[in-house]
Order: structure tokens, then sequence, then C-alpha cells
């Protein structure tokens, strides 16, 4: 018989497996990120600055005030850790991962689906492609903007210099990889067997199937429990690809087969998955969370709405341009737009609106989690802009609204 989970025995395993429950470090170091990020299996790059680019942001939620030269170090160190590829979207994951994406690498060289202007693109300038190629091989690892090749851009794909287009279309073959990233977060490309430790570049590249399979391992142990397009979006993976991966996966005795009370399709558990009988946590979340970042997931989970607004006209927004939901134990209480002003020292926050699930805890649990987030980002402190529902009593606990 299949076994029948609760809908708040989903939300825990849930967030236990995505890392929440437990108490942060004191002193967060080096291997406290590289657990996260291997529980997690993938985290999304984002480049808004707004508050803080994404990427920073899951540890954070996790892990707390951490040193963010560690995972700069981690990811394009001398002696990196982590790998940059288009995993969910761009993204860092674990080395042993990147392997496992060299199927996608062969579909950006062959042209199929979303791929194909990058094979266009190789195929119509296959000469200069070989120039760009052979200029890293001679120089070494160089940004775009240091390739003295081709037409300058203007901006978007088809706006970016031709020197640009083919750094990007040799990054997505897996012809050239990230070897660092400069202030300005520029990527500097490089050739990966001179970028990636020897063990990744000679690992044998699994076929497409049992690739998809690994991916969908690492996703359902993030995960915890999820349906088959939660485990398919984890990793982006097609329709098929997903659907033969998670069969075997049943098959084998790796995923197990349950119901979700109030879920509309069949769900699968990770069988090593914690089950708390509550959670204890405190979070900001970043928009590209991975916890939050399918917002189908999000609503069946804490029936909130989650939506991005960056791309929204001001006038139509809802709840703000960059807005960072609230995780208070186990539900989604509030949702605050906040913006780092770097200039001024301070951390703003434009909006703050309380959620169903609030309590009368939330303002002083949020006000909690903000001066840490301002004193992670080096501001001096926090001021709070009278809009929405939670301004008043979340400004009269961190200071005067303004």
């Amino acid at each position: 018989m299949v076994q029948t989970l609760s809908a708040k025995e989903a939300r825990r395993i849930a967030l236990a497996a995505q890392g929440f429950g437990r108490p942060r470090p004191d002193a967060p170091a080096r291997r406290h990120l590289l657990s996260t990020i291997d529980s997690l299996g993938v985290v999304q790059i984002d480049s808004v600055n707004v508050v803080s680019r994404s990427h920073y942001l899951p540890f954070f939620s996790r892990l707390g005030a951490y040193d963010r030269a560690l995972l700069e170090d981690l990811a394009w160190g001398r002696k990196p850790a982590l790998a940059e590829y288009w995993a969910h979207e761009a993204s860092l994951t674990p080395l042993a991962t990147h392997p496992l994406l060299r199927w996608r690498m062969q579909d950006a060289l062959d042209g199929v689906g979303v791929w194909k202007n990058v094979s266009a693109f190789l195929r119509s300038h296959a000469d200069f492609i070989d120039k760009a190629l052979a200029t890293v091989a001679e120089r070494g690892p160089l940004a775009a903007s240091e390739l003295e090749l081709g037409a300058k851009g203007e901006g978007g794909w088809w706006g970016w210099s031709e020197g640009k287009r083919a750094m990007e279309c040799l990054f997505w073959t897996g012809r050239l990889t990230t070897a660092t990233r400069r202030g300005t977060f520029e990527r500097v490309y490089g050739l990966p067997e001179r970028v990636l430790p020897k063990a990744i570049v000679e690992t044998p590249t699994p076929d497409r199937a049992q690739a998809c399979r690994e991916l969908l391992r690492i996703s359902a142990r993030a995960m915890g429990v999820a349906t088959e397009r939660d485990l398919r979006d984890y990793f982006r993976l097609g329709v098929t690809d997903a659907r033969e991966g998670v069969a075997a996966l049943v098959a084998d005795g790796t995923l197990q087969p349950v119901a979700v009370k109030g879920w509309d399709r069949p769900a699968y558990l990770w069988p090593d998955a914690r089950r708390p009988r509550a959670i204890k946590a405190r979070a900001l979340l970043s928009p590209f969370d991975n916890l939050i970042w399918f917002r189908e997931r999000t609503e069946r989970l804490f029936g909130v709405r989650v939506r991005l607004e960056i791309y929204t006209p001001a006038h139509k927004r809802t709840h703000g341009y960059y807005v960072l939901p609230f995780l208070q134990d186990e539900a989604i209480t509030a949702r605050v737009d906040l913006k780092a002003d770097r200039k001024a020292g301070r951390l703003l926050v434009l909006a703050a609106h309380a959620e169903p699930d609030a309590d009368g805890e939330t303002a002083a649990r949020l006000a909690e989690e903000l001066s840490l987030m301002a004193s992670w980002l080096g501001l001096s402190g926090v001021d709070v802009r009278p809009s929405g529902d939670l301004a008043p009593s979340l400004g009269s606990i961190v200071g005067k609204p303004t």
C-alpha cells in the first residue's frame, strides 16, 4: 500500500531536507558551506545586487552570518570546490555534478531545444570560434571584454559583442568553463582542463539516462518529498528524461511512492529523509532560493503565492521589486521588499507585508533576522518605510519608520 503523508509532515520533511530546523553554527566555516551545497545539490546564481547577489543568500538563510569570501574561494578561487554551469539556471554545483551535465553541453552543441541560437552561431562563426578558443589557450583565462576579436554589441543576446557570444557559446557547450569572477561579477573563461581538477575532467561521461537518474536522485534527496514535476524542475530536465528516470528510481527502490494529503498528484519520498516532529527556523529567503524557486511547489507546501516582480512595471507590483519571503518555523509568515543602501550604510525595508500565518511573534523575529542581515552585509542598521500592513509593528522594533 502507498503510504500517505499529511501536508504538515510533507512540509517538515521538505524543510529538513533543505537544511532548515538545525541550529546555525556559531562560526560558519568552509565545511559548513560545503555541507550546505552538498545537501542542496545546486545553488542558483543571479547577478541582481539590490540586497546581495542571490547565490550568497541561501547560505545566509541556513547558516547565518558567514564570510562571503569563503563562498567566493570555493566557487572561483585557485582550487575551486564548486563548478559553474546551467544546472537549474546559471548555477553553482559540487564538482562531481559537472560531468552529469555533459549531455546538456552536447545539446547546446547540437542546437537541441532552447540551444538553437547557440548551435547556429557556432556554425556560422566557426573560424571566429576557433580563434576565440585558441586565444584563451594561448593567453590563459580571459573575460569577454579582453577578447579583442569581432564587432562590438549593444547588450542582449543579439546585441552582445561577437566576442561575448563566442565565449558564452563555448561555455554552454563545455569547451570553456568559468575560471573566476571579478568584482563586477564579470565571468572569466578558461579551458576546463586547466580550471577543473584532473579527476573531474577525466571522469567518464555517463550516458544521458544514467546522468538524469543521478540528477533526479540529487533532487529527491534535496527536496525530501516531491512530485515528478518538482523533481524535473530542480535541474530543468525534459519530461521524457524525468519520467523515465523517476520510474527507474522507483523500480530500484531509490524513491518511495507516497500520497500527500491535499496534493493533486503522486509524490515520491526520499527513504532516508529526516521526519522531524517540528521545525524551528528563522530565515529570509532569496526569491531564487531552492526552497521556493518552483512557485507551484511553494504554493502547495506553504499556501503562499510567490511571484518575482522585478520585471513587472512598478505601478503593477503587489509586494515590491526585490521581495524576500520570511520563513518562521514551518510557515512563510511575511515578505519584505529590501534594498541595501550601501552609500548610507542602511538596509531599507521598502515594504513589509504579513501573510495569513503571521502571529504575535512575527514582527519581532523578522526584526532579528533583518538586523542580522544588515550586520552580515556590513550595514549599520535597518530602516523601515511605512508601506505594508506589517511595517508599523516592524518599524517600532528596529527603528522609527522613515
